[in-house]
């Protein structure tokens, strides 16, 4: 395809150019069409990564030193300890690199999985895609919030508006047209009749063909020199890179006293100077970047299989310190199935039959069958709804809606009747449409109908009847009275109070001189009706909301639906008490800064809030100390999702542009998916902490029984190939595996953790000096009894009661509870026992396979040893377990 001034060229050329029509291309044409151009996405810049990832294993200074150490004994005729030394130092890098590879690979997994979307036209049917399947010839839906997914002419675009700031700079918003502008050489700010992928709509909609993809586009084009840019480490990974710097620092001045040590009272300097610094490897947890990373990666690829995206690592990590979750009504805490279910015009209540999305159903009147084409009233409003509506209803093995499910309820109420949107178009011909607006709550459409201009207009009743002046009765028009108010308002309280969600109707006559503007056009109106519809809760919500509660989160509902609905639906979901109020946008306006601040604790219910109250509310509730997840979908709640601590966007309903400003992506919408979020958060971080304790300690363990063992006299009771073996098996398959444990059963009745507690707390020094304490003595008590069968033979004791040890120490690790109170626990993990079995069978390849043991300087034990090198490695199981019963205990007694 040649390059073309696209903006330049008549739309039915573009057509003919790219063998295409206004319906857009069918699935066979699209495939033949993807095989030409490829995915419509931006090269990156080619990284080796895996070479990169492997290189990095040898930058860590200690293992610099360890390389010295390998070439000091080789060069001194020690040839056996450094090929061994070497093989451990090629294990560790291969280890480190898998995990490391592993957590890239499972991050950029979880990229493809919060991909964006795409609205097109298969056959004239939209459908929704990954926006990388997108070719030239493609037309595509776009509507207000959406990221733009490619280059592309416009064809239809009433009040459409695009910031285009990521392409120009330029910061006010760009309004669109389709005419054609025969200027060929014109600056990408002024084609206004196309739009640019990576721009987003600010207002309005359009349906537009695609003309550019991939690195085809204009921003493709500056992106040619561009590579993206690497994702920062999460606030953890920061903390615990300077807990990894510091006991580097503490194993290098630990390494020293003992090389120092050993060098006084005559020790082999070769063996002292490889046994400190492979002592000072062993004791920093080298792993732990990537095995945190890898846990982060694999929670959030079973929180992506529960519907949510985690768009940004650190929200794990405060997801376990959520005390507020602000949710919005429609979708989240309902089904979002929207079905009218009672109609009002003429001051005469219509009900309506059946459910879902299905145009099953049947009118009644005072109890009997009605047809409501037949009267004038109820026709004028089902048709003045349905035309009222961008959305459209689908039918492919089962009815659907593409669009917002209001408007689709709308569709569907008419279709009931016999009235089908497609068919009324071929009398109606489209000149305009003013988009719903939060802040307005009102949606306006323009036709042409018998040589005159028409506006159907559907929004909040109350203030659709604001803003109207006559009605539609009996047929005809007449002055709206305060008579018919009071009528009109008594039904409405009736409706909402029943938890119905109510839209008022109307409509106008417009002169065609005039530019089509809010102001000018919902003003005046005729008021035709209401069409009251029902969105039951979501029958799991109730429960998550006991849950969330028992967890210590709170909920609260902001909706720009009725207070009567919303409370309606809130005490059905057991979210109010009689404590708790319902507070609606007016009276927010009215309330200061302190009254907020003072009343904010019992309002449960915000109601016909716009997203500016939004802001307002998760502010005050962050000035009192909360940790706030916010949910929302339009355009105007990016500001309150920035700002909240969790901002939460909708998957199906929700805006690119909410997208790309939230934190995680619900992509059912549901209540109950942030909540098991939560539980999912909760559970990552209890993982992360379970292996930094259990590797911290460990190391801690080792250091303890080397060092005093030099300072009290005993011979060193380790080598250096057995340090670092013990190190590869301690940070390799245990601590991976302990990524993998399940939540523990009472993880959502826990207080939310606090905001300034960190992974590495003042509990895990404590039971890191326990765990080595108990380690040490095990350790050196055993060696000390088996130094008279001989040197090699005490080590190899010694070696095998420290790694026993780090097993057993496993389950310590696993839970601050006792695993007395649950002994069960033991086995819900299969993975981590199979590491487990896995590390101990390697440890007595080493023991008891000759020409591996010459190696590692080690001698077969006998069945009798091993009894005692189990016994003294459960020691540490004992006391740990033990000290956790008593403390539990003690707290419960206090």
């Amino acid at each position: 395809m040649s390059e073309q001034p696209w903006h330049s060229v008549p739309l039915n050329d573009i057509y003919k150019e790219l063998e295409s029509s206004k319906t857009g291309l069918s699935k066979s044409e699209a495939e033949e069409s993807f095989k030409k151009y490829g995915p419509n996405k931006l090269s990156k810049k080619r990284e080796f990564k895996a070479l990169k990832i492997f290189i990095n294993q040898f930058k860590s200074f200690l293992v610099g030193l360890l390389v010295v150490a390998i070439i000091i004994s080789y060069f001194i005729g020690s040839t056996v300890d450094a090929v061994v030394i070497g093989i451990i130092v090629i294990l560790n890098t291969i280890l480190g690199f898998a995990q490391e590879f592993k957590a890239e690979r499972a991050v950029e997994s979880l990229k493809k999985m919060s991909a964006p979307k795409a609205i097109v036209l298969r056959e004239g049917k939209p459908v929704e895609i990954s926006a990388d399947q997108l070719v030239p010839g493609d037309v595509i839906v776009i509507n207000e919030g959406d990221r733009i997914p490619a280059d592309a002419r416009l064809i239809e675009a009433p009040n459409l508006e695009t910031d285009e700031s990521a392409l120009t700079g330029e910061s006010n918003s760009v309004i669109k047209m389709v005419s054609v502008f025969k200027e060929e050489k014109i600056s990408i700010a002024d084609r206004k009749n196309m739009v640019f992928m990576n721009t987003t709509v600010t207002r309005g909609r359009a349906t537009a063909i695609v003309v550019s993809t991939g690195m085809s586009t204009e921003i493709g084009k500056i992106a040619k020199s561009i590579s993206e840019q690497k994702s920062p480490p999460t606030p953890l990974q920061e903390k615990l890179s300077v807990v990894a710097k510091n006991l580097g620092f503490a194993a290098l001045a630990i390494s020293f006293l003992v090389f120092a040590l050993g060098a006084l009272r005559g020790e082999d300097l070769i063996e002292m100077f490889t046994a400190a610094i492979s002592l000072a490897v062993a004791a920093v947890p080298e792993g732990l970047p990537a095995v945190v990373t890898i846990t982060l990666a694999m929670g959030l690829r079973r929180m992506a299989k529960a519907k949510s995206i985690i768009r940004k690592l650190p929200v794990v990590e405060t997801l376990g310190s959520a005390t507020i979750i602000c949710s919005d009504k429609t979708g989240t805490l309902t089904k979002n199935e929207m079905t009218v279910k009672q109609m009002y015009t003429n001051h005469q209540l219509i009900n309506v039959s059946g459910s879902g999305y299905e145009p099953e159903g049947y009118f009644t009147k005072l109890n009997k069958t009605f047809d409501p084409l037949k009267n004038k009233n109820s026709e004028l409003l089902l048709r003045a709804g349905a035309m009222c509506t961008t959305a459209s209803l689908t039918h492919d093995h089962e009815w659907k809606i593409v669009g917002d499910p209001t408007e689709g309820a709308l569709l569907v109420s008419s279709k009931k009747a016999g009235m089908d949107k497609e068919s009324m178009l071929k009398n109606h011909v489209f000149v305009g449409e003013i988009p719903f607006d939060s802040g307005r709550k009102m949606m306006s459409v323009i036709y042409e109908k018998d040589g005159k201009k028409i506006a159907y207009i559907k929004g909040a009743p109350e203030i659709l009847l604001s803003k109207s002046t006559h009605i539609f009765y009996n047929g005809s028009v007449r002055k709206l009275t305060a008579e018919d108010k009071k009528k009109i308002h008594a039904v409405l309280d009736k409706m909402t109070s029943s938890a119905l969600r109510v839209l008022g109707i109307g409509y106008r006559y417009v002169s065609s001189s005039k530019k089509y503007t809010s102001q000018n056009i919902e003003t005046k109106i005729i008021f035709v009706g209401l069409q009251a519809m029902i969105d039951p809760p979501r029958p799991e919500v109730k429960e998550a909301i006991n849950i969330s509660r028992s967890a210590g989160i709170e909920t609260v509902m902001i909706t720009g639906d009725h207070a009567s609905t919303a409370g309606a639906i809130a005490t059905e979901l057991g979210l109010m008490t009689k404590d708790d109020k319902v507070m609606i946008g007016i009276e927010l306006d009215k309330y200061s800064d302190d009254k907020l601040y003072s009343a904010i604790e019992n309002v449960r219910v915000f109601a016909r809030v716009s997203p500016e109250h939004k802001l307002r509310i998760v502010n005050t509730l962050k000035s009192k100390g909360h940790v706030v997840a916010m949910t929302g979908d339009g355009i105007n709640d990016a500001p309150a999702l920035k700002v909240a601590d969790i901002g939460i966007a909708m998957g199906i309903k929700g805006t690119d542009v909410s997208k790309e400003a939230s934190d995680m992506i619900l992509m059912d919408d549901n209540y109950n998916s942030i909540v098991k979020a939560v539980e999912e958060g909760r559970g990552i971080f209890d993982n992360i902490k379970k292996f930094i304790r259990y590797l911290i300690s460990c190391n801690v363990g080792e250091v303890m029984a080397i060092f005093v063992a030099m300072l009290i006299g005993l011979p060193l009771p380790l080598i250096a190939v057995q340090i670092l073996w013990m190190n590869l098996l301690t940070d390799g398959l245990p601590a991976l595996a302990l990524g993998f444990d399940p939540p523990t059963r009472d993880i959502m009745l826990q207080s939310p953790r606090g905001t300034k507690e960190g992974a590495i707390s003042k509990d895990t020094w404590i039971f890191s000096i326990f765990v080595g304490l108990s380690i040490m003595v095990s350790t050196l008590l055993l060696f000390w009894m088996y130094l008279d069968n001989g040197l090699n033979y005490a080590r190899t004791i010694a070696f095998s009661t420290i790694v026993v040890a780090q097993m057993f120490n496993v389950f310590n690790s696993r839970d601050d509870k006792s695993i007395f109170e649950n002994p069960s626990a033991l086995f819900n993990n299969k993975l981590l026992l199979l590491a487990l079995l896995m590390s101990v069978l390697l440890q007595i390849l080493v023991v008891h396979v000759g020409i591996v043991g010459q190696y590692f300087g080690t001698v077969p034990l006998s069945l009798a040893d091993w009894g005692f090198v189990v016994l003294a490695g459960s020691l540490v199981l004992f006391v740990i377990e033990t000290k956790k019963k008593f403390r539990i205990k003690t707290a419960e007694t206090q």
